[in-house]
Parts: C-alpha cells; sequence; structure tokens
C-alpha cells in the first residue's frame, strides 16, 4: 500500500531513470513519452502527493471512484488539478458513458462499437471533442478490447463518424508474461500502421501501452504514454501488481 516503502517521490525517480535508459537503447527522445500516474484505490493524498512530485496525467479504472477522487474536474470552481489531465483506463459500462464523458479528458479503454455509440449521443454539442483510443486485444482471453485488426478498422470506421468523438491513437493490455508482452506491443504497433495507412486524415499517434512489470519493454516498442500504478505508489491490499 501507498507509504509503506518508497516516497512517491523517490519512486518517481527511480522509474525517470529506467525510462531514460530504455530511451537511450531504442534510440528515442524521452519527450516522445508520457507518463500516467495509475491512481485506482489510492487516497486522495497519494494523488496529491503524486502532483506535487511532478505528474500531470492520472488514470482510473472506474468511473464513480474518479467522480469522488477528482471532483474539480467537474466542479465549476477553479479546480486543484486544472493543470492536470484525468483518463478512463477501465473497462466501461454503457450506464456510465454520460458521467464519464464529463469528467475524463480522454477515454483510453473504447473496447467495442456499442460504446462508441453510447459516447456519441453524450458528446454531439461539445466544443471540442473527446479524445478517445481504440483498445486491442492482445493478452489474456479475459481481457478486454477489440479481438483483431478487421474489427479495429470497423470501430474506427464509425468512431469518426462521430462529430463529440476525436481519434487519438490505441491502448492495449500486455500478458503478464514479459516475453509475450513484447510481442503484444508489437501487435499495437502494427495495428497503428495500418490505421494510418487506412485513415490518414485522423490522429493515431499516441501508443498507450506499458505498466509497471513491462514498461521498458514498450519504450522501446514504441509506447508514447506508459500507465504506472504499483511501481509509483507500491502494492495494492489484495491485487496483483499489473498497473
Amino acid at each position: 500500500m501507498w507509504g509503506d516503502s518508497l516516497s512517491i517521490a523517490a519512486a518517481l525517480e527511480s522509474i525517470e531513470e529506467r525510462i531514460q535508459r530504455a530511451c537511450i537503447r531504442a534510440g528515442r527522445k524521452r519527450e516522445e513519452i508520457r507518463l500516467m500516474a495509475v491512481t485506482k484505490f489510492q487516497p486522495r493524498a497519494a494523488v496529491e502527493e503524486a502532483r506535487s512530485s511532478g505528474i500531470r496525467l492520472f488514470g482510473e479504472n472506474r468511473v464513480q471512484e474518479a467522480a469522488e477522487k477528482f471532483p474539480a474536474f467537474g466542479a465549476g470552481d477553479p479546480p486543484p488539478f486544472r493543470d492536470c489531465e484525468l483518463h478512463m483506463i477501465g473497462s466501461l459500462q454503457r450506464n456510465k458513458a454520460k458521467l464519464a464523458s464529463r469528467i475524463f479528458d480522454c477515454i483510453q479503454s473504447i473496447d467495442r462499437e456499442e460504446l462508441i455509440a453510447e459516447l456519441a449521443k453524450h458528446t454531439g454539442g461539445r466544443e471540442r471533442p473527446l479524445p478517445v483510443l481504440l483498445e486491442l486485444h492482445t493478452g489474456e482471453p479475459s481481457k478486454s478490447g477489440f479481438p483483431d485488426g478487421e474489427s479495429l478498422i470497423q470501430a474506427a470506421e464509425r468512431l469518426l463518424c462521430c462529430p463529440g468523438l476525436r481519434a487519438a491513437g490505441l491502448m492495449t493490455m500486455a500478458p503478464f508474461d514479459s516475453g509475450e508482452a513484447r510481442a503484444s506491443f508489437r501487435a499495437l504497433a502494427r495495428a497503428q500502421a495500418a490505421l494510418v495507412s487506412r485513415f490518414p486524415q485522423a490522429d493515431w499517434s499516441c501508443l498507450s501501452m506499458g505498466m509497471s512489470g513491462d514498461f521498458e519493454i514498450a519504450v522501446e516498442e514504441g509506447s508514447t504514454l506508459l500507465r504506472i500504478g504499483t511501481a509509483i505508489f507500491g502494492e495494492r491490499s489484495g491485487s496483483l501488481p499489473r498497473a
């Protein structure tokens, strides 16, 4: 749990060093990659410490938890997290789509066409379209995501017809096995290339891939957004070390 070992600032410093080394190995620039703090089940105090340590991008798995933990994101008063972004990274139920579209700056877990249609209902009048990522299934059978390239292309066609939504890239959850993780990340990069070729008018630049156990491999394979929880905050009680 948070507070049991390294401070968040010290953990972030260690993660930053590992990202830098991975960038050197891959011949990449550090500024190409964003670091997200996954705050699922973390207390507000941990979120505030992460922000004071330099984090400006947060990810939540549940709509209601996000609404309670980050009330300022949807409030009219000057919010304490005004300079931050909040992304939805967990499975989104259709009945939570309306609230999610109000709370989050981006929804990364678009895993079915029905969800695109539901979000479109609540975003049509937005001044700025809501950025979304299409999720490709590349891991364990229990995980969500579009099953293959063909279904991903069909989803992209539907997404690009929704004026209140904006394509921003792709995301995936790799298998636990680090050897399989590299193949998972390469599959996402291939899917990105296919979408860029098929729909060059859209923005597919974000590759959200890599978590606490595999983010260095993800950097080497082209990730532009890392979703890290455990390595920043420590183990959550009763949970597996994934994010």
